[in-house]
Formats: C-alpha cells, structure tokens, sequence
C-alpha cells in the first residue's frame, strides 16, 4: 500500500488529512516538526511527503533541501501559505516535486497526490538531443556542448517537455498541463521564472541559443534562429 509522511504542525489539519487519506486507503504517518520529519524519513519507508515549509525546529525548505542533500529520492509535495513566486520557486529549485497553497480542497490534494506519484513511477530510459543538446531521462542528468547543466526537478521537467516537441511552439497552458499532470497547476509566473532560469542555464554561455519565446503564443525550444 502507498505510505505517505504528513509534516504538518497544524493539529486540527494533520488530523482532517490523515483521517481523510486512511479513508482513501494510504498508510499515513505524521510528523509534528522538521526533526520528526527527518527521522521518519531517514527510514526509507515512504512513497510520498507531504511537507508544510512553515514547522518547528527545522523549517520545511531546509527539510527538503537536507533530503535531496542525501539522495533522497522521494517525491515532496509541498503545503504552503506562501503564495509568492519566491517562495514557491525556491521549493521547487530545492527539490520538491509540486505544491498546493493552503487552503486547499480535499478533492485537489488527492489530485495533487496521484499526480506526483505518476510521474514518479513512470519508468524512461530514452535520451532527448538537440543539436548540441542532450538529456539522459532515465538518470536525469543533461548537457549542452558536452558541459553537464545542474538542473531542478522542475526545470528539468519543463525542459524535457520542450525536447519532446522540439520545433513546436509550446504555449504556457500546454507546458502546465504537462508539467503538472492536471487542470489545476500552478500560476504562469511560476512557469515564466523556471524558463527564465532554463534560458540562463542552457543559453547565456552557449551558442546557439535554443530556446525562444513566442510572444503572445509561448516557448519554443528549436536551433533554427527566431
């Protein structure tokens, strides 16, 4: 059965949350603060952490930037009142996999959840390139003129979509869609912040430049000049 880490200091919140995902047959543990976070975690037992970034004793952010620190491979959904761009990106960079801003439904937390746990059990092994371009799916790691790039979980899932459909312009609400797997992702400046970070990573010391913007239509990664 899926096991999932609640990290939430919220009582009230944790209780609705556990009750309602036993309800939807997972196994659930809950951890009050980031300490507990990291011992439950350092187990291995887990298919999923919900984490909150707001938490006693170590707060979420420094939670999951330890975790990644360690090869943690499990996927990180974050909980957060910071509905900031900021706030959000530094998440994402630090390694989580998706959010959702509290408050929040029931409905779209499962969403959420089966989402993140899709994504983490499709199994690829195919290599993507593009002129001197280059990613490995399967160990996630990606070069451009034989340099490896260092990329977020997030970039990398941005990136990999535009290689998919390399040569088509890519518009915000196609890449969201993809990206996070349902009708409820998260808002375009999200979107804009983690392509501007691609375009500094893969463009600013290379040549060509590969990815482009479309006004008004959206992204498009191709080595033909706009």
């Amino acid at each position: 059965m899926t096991r999932i880490l609640i990290v939430e200091d919220e009582e009230r919140l944790a209780r609705s949350l556990t009750i309602g995902l036993r309800d939807e047959q997972f196994v659930v543990d809950h951890a009050r603060d980031g300490e507990e976070a990291l011992w439950f975690a350092s187990a291995n037992h887990h298919d999923l952490i919900l984490l909150d970034l707001r938490l006693p004793k170590i707060d979420g952010l420094e939670v999951c930037r330890r975790l990644r620190a360690e090869g943690a491979p499990v996927p990180i959904l974050m909980l957060t009142a910071c509905d900031t761009t900021d706030d959000i990106v530094k998440g994402l960079d630090l390694g989580a996999d998706d959010y959702l801003t509290k408050p929040f439904e029931f409905n779209e937390l499962l969403a959420r959840i089966r989402s993140v746990l899709r994504r983490g059990s499709t199994g690829q092994t195919a290599r993507l390139k593009l002129a001197d371009l280059e990613m490995d799916v399967k160990t996630r790691r990606v070069w451009r003129a034989e340099q490896e790039v260092e990329l977020s979980n997030m970039e990398f899932r941005v990136l990999e979509h535009l290689l998919q459909n390399a040569g088509s312009v890519q518009s915000k609400s196609r890449i969201a869609a993809a990206i996070w797997d349902d009708d409820i992702g998260p808002d375009s400046n999200v979107l804009e912040v983690l392509v501007s970070h691609l375009r500094r990573k893969l463009d600013r010391e290379f040549d060509p430049p590969l990815l482009h913007t479309r006004r008004g239509a959206g992204y498009l990664l191709s080595d033909m000049s706009p």
